[in-house]
């Protein structure tokens, strides 16, 4: 076991300088043997944290230039991506969100007029995230910033406590519901999760097509509102609330938007940004305005209008730690790519699948690349390691690339739902109290195989219909 973090450092380390002195594979050239080195350290590293991720994926890049693998202008160039800075700018968004208190409000507003059973509360938490999901692509900020004091806050106006008794008087059920719903909204826009963004990229060095952000959510759409619709009932079905009738919540919901007084001129602006953004994301196809580029603009709205400060800007550390990280995985990613290692691999797997059809090997490999995900804490370490070769996997074996790339892609916010360590929110809803480890395990299995069924079967023949594939 691995305690210290010297521990996980000289283990990182040991196992990017095994590899890269072993004998170098048929097939392959030098570099791209030694960036898979490197590459495959990077992921552990990713996966212990023996420092922080933004240090582990800096040290790789210098090392890959350092070391001659790659030259320095295609070791940095991850950090000059349009989709890491559309990463950069959707996270101003979710600033802007819970600054100015929108995202609560949104919340309140909707709790005020349906919230009147324990059912329909988390009905009304799954409406806020689904509103509130395309412009925040953390999910720990969507679902612990701006969800989680919501629910945490009804918990204990209805008097449902962790340690008291009486957890699973409502406590239990909107934990599990608001958690799974949000995994749901992590998968359908690609702004609502980073990792999302990444798969976008990836599928693009892989199989050349391009993934919009209105592609993606118009695949998306349907089977992920038939999730959000089944889910809060199924988690109301497994983890019964012991009290079912909330009369107060409405009264509760207007109390606070009483306290929050009308609408503030810093509310207005995040909400015109946002609708702004939405509105042109989704119709990039026939504008050929660029997303990241309309991401700017609208932040610099914001910051015009007085909504956001510069410093919420330099400030914001999530955004500018993903800026690193994520950058310098998707040099990596690109790097491996170009150095033909993702090919080789690729046709080295598909060969041992020789005779199986291809429909079938992409939906082993959906399988495999679903639950394997119980081995990972991070949504990013997960697409990183596995996606690109998944996808090129299923490509060589003859599945239709668009339906590869999305099908694989679109898994990468539901499978959060495995574990109380699979995604940033969950360890903060099970740090709760309210969920015991045997609890959150059977729900999230349970939710996985809807959301499968989902997205999986329902899913592809929706992408026929409307002709992505």
């Amino acid at each position: 076991m691995l305690k210290s973090n010297f521990q996980k450092g000289m283990f990182t380390v040991l196992v990017g300088i095994v590899l890269w002195f072993l004998p170098v594979p048929a097939g392959l050239k030098p570099e791209a043997w030694h960036m898979f080195a490197i590459f495959v350290a990077t992921i552990i590293g990713f996966i212990l944290h023996p420092i922080p991720i933004g240090g582990v994926a800096l040290i790789a890049v210098g090392l890959t230039g350092f070391l001659k693998v790659l030259k320095p202008g295609e070791a940095l160039s991850g950090f000059g991506n349009a989709t890491i800075w559309l990463i950069v700018g959707a996270y101003m968004f979710a600033k802007g969100f819970i600054k100015t208190g929108l995202g609560r409000r949104i919340a309140y507003v909707i709790m005020s007029q349906i919230a009147t059973s324990s059912l329909k509360l988390g009905y009304s938490l799954a409406i806020t995230d689904f509103i509130v999901s395309p412009a925040t692509p953390s999910n720990t900020a969507r679902g612990g910033g701006i969800l989680y004091p919501i629910v945490r806050s009804l918990c204990t106006a209805f008097q449902s406590e962790p340690d008291d008794g009486t957890r699973k008087k409502i406590g239990n059920y909107l934990m599990l519901s608001t958690f799974e719903c949000d995994c749901i909204t992590s998968s359908l826009f690609l702004t609502s999760v980073a990792p999302n963004l990444l798969v976008a990229k990836l599928a693009k060095d892989v199989t050349g097509l391009d993934i919009t952000w209105g592609t993606y959510a118009l695949a998306t759409i349907l089977p992920g509102i038939i999730a959000l619709i089944i889910t809060p009932y199924l988690v109301y079905k497994l983890a019964t609330p012991e009290l079912t009738q909330t009369p107060e919540a409405p009264q509760l919901a207007k109390d606070e938007l009483q306290k929050m007084g009308p609408m503030s001129g810093a509310e207005t602006t995040v909400l015109i940004a946002f609708l702004a953004a939405l509105a042109m994301w989704a119709t990039t196809s026939f504008t050929g305005l660029n997303a990241t580029m309309i991401a700017l603009v609208c932040i610099g709205f914001m910051l015009v209008r007085g909504a956001l400060e510069w410093n919420d800007i330099i400030t914001e550390k999530g955004a500018w730690d993903t800026l690193v990280w994520m950058g310098g995985l998707m040099s990596l990613a690109t790097g491996l790519a170009k150095l033909g290692f993702v090919k080789w691999i690729a046709t080295g797997i598909s060969g041992s699948l020789k005779g199986i059809d291809p429909m079938t090997t992409l939906l082993i490999l959906c399988l495999i690349n679903m639950y394997v995900h119980y081995a990972f804490a991070s949504l990013s370490a997960h697409v990183s390691a596995v996606y690109a070769a998944f996808l090129a996997v299923a490509v060589a074996a003859g599945a239709p690339p668009m339906l590869s790339a999305i099908a694989l892609g679109v898994e990468t916010g539901i499978m959060g739902c495995l574990t109380h360590y699979a995604t940033g929110p969950a360890p903060i809803y099970f740090g709760s109290g309210y969920i015991t480890q045997p609890e959150w395990w059977k729900v999230g299995f349970i939710c996985s195989i809807l959301f499968l069924i989902c997205f999986l079967g329902i899913g592809p023949m929706w992408w026929k219909m409307v002709g992505l594939w």
